[in-house]
């Protein structure tokens, strides 16, 4: 299965979302934002290297942080050799290897989220409760919706007091799991590893991205 993970707006915390997804999925996570990759680069090669005809994708899979991992590298000369039309390619012989793959996408509405979107067989939307944030995420849901990529549900992100949950969901069309505003997340993140590997598993937020995981174990 390859599932896309994608945000309307940068900074929603896709990449947490997704670095979790694939701890909870036991899947291979993609970093296929090529300009502003947010995932552990451990050592080459890198997407980079695979979409420039430079490296194997699946030999490039890392383990990094205790999760599968084809991160991106951070140059600019990398991204401006990297031929996005290899994308779909390279995340399909990572699939067939491994099984599933989770593919963190480049914020906003450009070809290369298109391309993620038309090789996955299901979307995970990142959103917060921000009202600008909200807009976007219905205009990529659209996106996904005319690209035929299932949205199986929304995380919403960040969320202090009372989430907007049903507003949401309504507006979205798909399942909606609220992940708090908690330090530990930002922390995990920083450290390159997925929320569990830090705190307890009866603690919440694991649990959390549990839910997201099996929303999708259910589309299969």
């Amino acid at each position: 299965m390859i599932l896309a993970v994608v945000g309307g707006k940068g900074g929603v915390g896709k990449s947490t979302v997704a670095l979790n997804l694939g701890a909870e999925l036991d899947a291979v996570v993609v970093d296929a934002d090529l300009g502003m990759a947010d995932l552990p680069n451990a050592r080459a090669p890198d997407l980079h290297d695979v979409l420039a005809g430079r490296a194997d994708p699946v030999e490039a899979v890392q383990g990094v942080g205790g999760v599968h991992l084809l991160p991106c590298g951070r140059t600019l000369a990398g991204a401006r050799a990297s031929d996005v039309t290899d994308l779909a390619s390279a995340v399909e012989a990572v699939a067939a290897e491994y099984g599933t793959v989770v593919v963190d996408c480049p914020a906003g509405m450009a070809a290369d989220v298109g391309v993620p979107l038309l090789v996955a067989e299901a979307c995970v939307l990142v959103t917060t409760p921000r009202p600008f944030a909200l807009a976007d995420a219905v205009r990529t849901r659209e996106l996904a919706r005319e690209l035929d990529c299932g949205l199986v549900a929304a995380v919403l992100n960040r969320v202090v007091g009372d989430p907007p949950t049903e507003r949401v969901r309504r507006a979205l069309g798909a399942p909606v799991v609220s992940i708090p505003d908690d330090d530990r997340v930002a922390r995990a993140q920083r450290h390159g590893r997925p929320v569990r590997s830090l705190v307890g598993e009866k603690d919440g937020l694991p649990a959390q991205f549990a839910t997201v995981a099996e929303e999708v174990r259910c589309c299969r």
